[in-house]
This record gives structure tokens, C-alpha cells and sequence, in this order.
């Protein structure tokens, strides 16, 4: 008679290492640097960037096409391309997949966290190693 051992459901998760998700953060650059110039041509396209009040709109458009670029990849799949190349993504704390909401959210929080580096230094010292803006918003990264 074979017996299986029947162990947890979710196997034990692992948390990507500090240097790989810095590592993943240039890439992250890189690409988003790419998608930004594809939508900087558009936007210069469609408006004359040197017209009165153009530099506000601009800057709301791009950010709005970063919140779009992020948001889209963490609700379809929890990667990045730069995550993909990683072998890492992000999902609720329950392990569930992120909704529209909480991407935005982790989005929002991110960009203080990391520009202050205060979220790049707490993982130093959290107890799953996640950053700031991770803990906050009800989120992990894990490596796939």
C-alpha cells in the first residue's frame, strides 16, 4: 500500500533576495524607460508640448502610463517583464492574485518607499524581508 503524505496545500513561499530585486528594479528602469519615449512620441504627436500649461498634463499622462504599465502586468500574471526575467512576482499576502485596486495601491506607496529608500531599508529588517510599500498595501513578492 502506498501512502502519500498529505502536506500543506501551498507550498512554502520564498522571498526573492534584496540584490535580485534591486537587480529587477534596473531592468524595471530600463524597460519603463522604453515605454515612457514610446508615449512621450505620442504625446508630442497629438500636442504641442511647448504650448501654455503643456508641462502639468505631460507629466500627468506619464505617470498615468506607468500606473497603467504596472497595474496592467500585477493583475495579469503578478510580473513584470523585469520580474519575469527574474524569476519573481507579486501577489496579495493570503497568495491570492492583485486586483486593480490594490495595484494602484501598491503603486501609490511605492514611489515614496523607494524614492526615500526607507522601503528599500525596511526589508533589511522585516520579518519576510518585503519592502515598506509591500507590507503596506497587503502585498508579497515571491519568487516562481
Amino acid at each position: 500500500m502506498i501512502e502519500i503524505n498529505a502536506k500543506s496545500a501551498t507550498p512554502a513561499t520564498r522571498t526573492p533576495t534584496l540584490a535580485r530585486r534591486l537587480f529587477s528594479m534596473l531592468y524595471e528602469t530600463l524597460v519603463l524607460g522604453a515605454v515612457l519615449f514610446g508615449a512621450t512620441f505620442v504625446f508630442i504627436l497629438l500636442r504641442n508640448p511647448q504650448a501654455p500649461g503643456a508641462m502639468p498634463f505631460f507629466q500627468a499622462y506619464l505617470l498615468l502610463v506607468m500606473l497603467a504599465f504596472f497595474t496592467w502586468f500585477w493583475t495579469h500574471g503578478g510580473q513584470t517583464v523585469a520580474m519575469k526575467a527574474w524569476r519573481f512576482r507579486v501577489e496579495r499576502s493570503d497568495g491570492q492574485a492583485l486586483g486593480f485596486p490594490q495595484a494602484c495601491w501598491r503603486f501609490a506607496l511605492a514611489w515614496p518607499s523607494i524614492l526615500s529608500v526607507l522601503g528599500i531599508l525596511w526589508a533589511l529588517f522585516d520579518r519576510d524581508k518585503q519592502f515598506l510599500h509591500d507590507r503596506l498595501a497587503g502585498t508579497r513578492l515571491v519568487m516562481v
